[in-house]
């Protein structure tokens, strides 16, 4: 049962109304299960159909940063016409390292503003590895290290390209939020069925998980589409702005995360692949033949979103041969391995959970 004290936050009351997840991830140790991640996904057809789902995909969620990629194409539509990986930052929750910083300052230069037209909040690198070279070297929370920063640039960008105000472009009735409002209900064929404000300060839409496999798809086929030689140098030439975006994520995924991240590794393994996570345990993916799929761990974990991911891809008939790496993750217990993470049989929920391959003593 919720607190009470929560009640004066909804609007709605129904919107509390918790979730039917389901056991989408296992962390079994010495072949007990020793934790379970409930969670709900989607994935779906060319045509918006249902291939699959597990807990409840129709339950309104925030998307969090996997709302980037339709950011993007929102201010592609409104004029921004930046190179490849430039836009593969504006879609991104980078790491922080050096390219990424270097990137959101160049797109503030090319239209004329400086750091000081952010406004994201600041933080540390997102990235470990990022954020100890950063202390390292002296560096102090900043909006330019912070992991949104590259969409933040974009957003005072595409302001400026159209004569907008750029102080105050993360009011929800600013046009640039209108026309991200707008691209957001195109992409995924729904009204949000709440607003709240992302950490770092951009209007953050409730949607459910079958609308962003759908956007997703969509992206994705968009890119499939293009010219193959448009599509080498991660250029379009039918004017896309989908196919723009899906285009310079596939081709610069160090861009839209970074080296060691999840998702990076994915669109990297997986040619045609578009993929954006998102805090509080969300995963999205298009694929280059329209298919959408949609994950969300309820408890926000990062650790079970990748698995349970690949394990979708997998029903779905993708290649996963080159996932290993992030399909699993093993439990150590005194530096060897005792157990693994991994997807549970949420396809079929009668069936015991697989086994746990046998470890080294």
């Amino acid at each position: 049962m919720l607190s009470p004290a929560l009640a004066q936050h909804a609007s709605d009351p129904a919107q509390f109304l918790l979730p039917r997840h389901t056991p989408l991830a296992v962390l079994t140790r010495d072949g007990l299960v020793e934790g379970v991640h409930y969670g709900s996904l989607i994935a779906t057809a060319p045509n918006a159909g249902t291939l699959l789902e597990a807990g409840d995909p129709l339950k309104p969620f925030y998307p969090r940063s996997s709302l980037k990629p339709l950011q993007a194409v929102a201010l592609v539509r409104g004029g921004l016409n930046i190179s490849p990986e430039l836009l593969a930052l504006t879609a991104a929750s980078h790491s922080g390292a050096p390219i990424h910083r270097n990137g959101a300052l160049r797109i503030l230069e090319l239209h004329g503003l400086t750091p000081d037209a952010l406004e994201n909040t600041t933080d540390l690198p997102y990235g470990l590895p990022e954020r100890e070279e950063w202390l390292r070297k002296g560096g102090e929370p900043s909006q330019l290290a912070q992991n949104c920063s590259g969409k933040h640039a974009a957003m005072a960008a595409t302001c400026v390209i159209n004569g907008w105000p750029v102080r105050g472009y993360l009011d929800p009735s600013h046009p640039l939020q209108q026309l991200v409002a707008d691209t957001i209900g195109d992409l995924t064929g729904e009204a949000p069925a709440g607003i709240s404000t992302d950490g770092c300060g951009t209007p953050l839409y409730a949607l459910t998980l079958l609308g962003m496999a759908r956007a997703f798809g969509r992206l994705a086929a968009a890119a499939t589409a293009v010219d193959p030689e448009a599509r080498r140098k991660a250029e379009i030439a039918d004017g896309s702005p989908e196919a723009a975006v899906a285009l310079a994520m596939a081709r610069h995924p160090e861009m839209v995360a970074g080296e060691g991240r999840d998702v990076t590794e994915l669109m990297r393994l997986v040619p045609g692949l578009v993929a954006k996570d998102g805090f509080e345990g969300v995963q999205l993916v298009g694929l280059p033949d329209g298919r959408g799929v949609a994950v969300k761990i309820s408890d926000g974990g990062d650790r079970a979103r990748m698995p349970v991911t690949v394990r979708v891809l997998d029903a779905l008939d993708v290649d996963t041969s080159q996932l290993a790496g992030i399909a699993t993750a093993p439990v150590l217990g005194g530096g060897h391995q005792v157990g693994l993470l991994q997807a549970a049989d949420f396809l079929f929920p009668d069936a015991a959970t697989p086994p746990t391959p046998k470890t080294s003593d």
